[in-house]
């Protein structure tokens, strides 16, 4: 009889072989994932800053460019073609100077019409007002005729009383004497009368006529000055600038040729990014460097209105020190934002840029680690470090625009 042989089972033998080889498989996937990339770089390609407990204060440095403290505008006040220049732009002038003078035959010739108008309107209220001085003397002169027969009549009466009371003169002939004599003071009266409301109204009408003519010269005086806005004139003494007239070129009126600069103080104007336009306001304080020198000065206005990414601010020296400043200097002003804090510190560098302050490579030896990181306020010089840094560390600081994969650097 056969026996019957139990079947070999190979599953477990596989199974045996099988497991190293996956368990190895998995290692080596695993190691491929968490282990860190790393990148060697030359140390001569990097620079490294060491993390400072220094003193940090918010402070932001950008140019200003001096100008004068007050300055005045020279506008054209009659439009014309630049007939004549007088001085250079730049020169030093003089309250009431000629300065250039401007010619425009039209207005020239309407303002002749105009003059010739005002003076024949002058020289008939001039005529009428002779009239009635002429009218007053005619009626003066017949007051003294009338008055001369009066006292004829008058001295006749007298005489004629007399000869009637001696009966020498008839009764017919001292009734014609009285009646004569009533006559001449009646007449006398009424034309009394009648002068003094003559003379009355001609004073009224002479008054109204003066003001006429007052208001007439007045008139021409004013139009005599406007023929004068073509010699444009400086309006304050100080230096000339912006001055730049083109003989022949036609300027239109109230357009603005040049400015006058008042030569008492200066202060300084500059253009401001946008992004400080919340930090900055009034009275802030901040210093120049002059000759080597810091000079005190503090912000007097900010025009908040934005052109181009910038705003204005103008700030005025505070130092009691003589400067000898000229229009057009350029100085770096530094303005403080904060008190000075001692805080740890980090240079500033390119690695920001691409960081944007979260991470950093941290140095250790020969490698340079990633650490994230906490960064604070910033000045022109520093970050301030609220996290993941200390003070004696040493950091790479230079670009990492070709390190921002890797997570180690070799440092050869």
């Amino acid at each position: 009889m056969d026996t019957i042989l139990p079947r070999k089972n190979n599953k477990n033998k596989y199974l045996f072989i099988a497991l190293p080889l996956f368990l190895v498989f998995g290692f080596l996937v695993y190691s491929s994932v968490t282990k860190k990339r790393s990148l060697n770089v030359k140390r001569a390609e990097i620079t490294i800053k060491t993390v400072e407990n220094n003193f940090f204060e918010d402070f932001i440095v950008f140019q200003a460019k001096v100008t004068p403290l007050n300055s005045i505008l020279i506008n054209i006040t009659e439009g014309g073609a630049v007939q004549e220049i007088y001085v250079e732009n730049g020169a030093m002038v003089k309250k009431g100077q000629a300065l250039a003078r401007l010619y425009n035959p039209n207005t020239e010739l309407n303002y002749m019409q105009q003059e010739t108008a005002i003076i024949e309107q002058i020289n008939n209220l001039n005529k009428s007002k002779l009239d009635l001085r002429n009218q007053e003397l005619n009626l003066a002169k017949d007051l003294i005729a009338i008055e001369h027969d009066y006292l004829d009549s008058k001295n006749l009466y007298d005489l004629n009383k007399k000869l009637f009371e001696q009966e020498i003169l008839s009764k017919n002939e001292w009734e014609k004497t009285v009646e004569n004599l009533r006559f001449q003071k009646e007449r006398m009266k009424i034309i009394k009368e009648s002068v003094t409301k003559e003379k009355r109204a001609n004073q009224i009408q002479i008054g109204q006529l003066n003001q006429s003519i007052a208001f007439m010269d007045k008139s021409l005086g004013i139009l005599r000055t406007n023929k004068q806005h073509f010699l444009i004139s400086a309006p304050l003494s100080g230096r000339l600038s912006s001055f730049e007239p083109i003989l022949g070129k036609t300027y239109i009126q109230g357009l603005s040729i040049g400015t006058i600069d008042v030569m008492k103080g200066y202060k300084l104007l500059a253009d401001v990014d946008e992004f400080y336009l919340n930090k900055i306001t009034d009275g802030q304080k901040g210093t120049v460097d002059f000759n080597g020198k810091p000079i005190r000065v503090q912000i007097t206005k900010v025009i908040p209105e934005i052109k181009s990414g910038r705003f204005v601010v103008e700030l005025n020296f505070t130092s009691s020190e003589s400067l000898n400043l000229q229009q057009g200097l350029s100085f770096g002003v530094k303005l403080n934002l904060s008190e000075k804090t001692k805080t740890v510190v980090l240079s500033k560098g390119s690695f920001y840029e691409e960081t944007n302050g979260k991470w950093i490579f941290v140095v250790n030896g020969s490698k340079g680690e990633r650490r994230a990181i906490k960064l604070g306020k910033e000045n022109p010089l520093y970050y301030e470090v609220l996290g993941g840094l200390k003070a004696g560390e040493k950091v790479i600081t230079s670009s990492y625009k070709d390190y921002k994969r890797a997570e180690i650097l070799n440092l050869e």
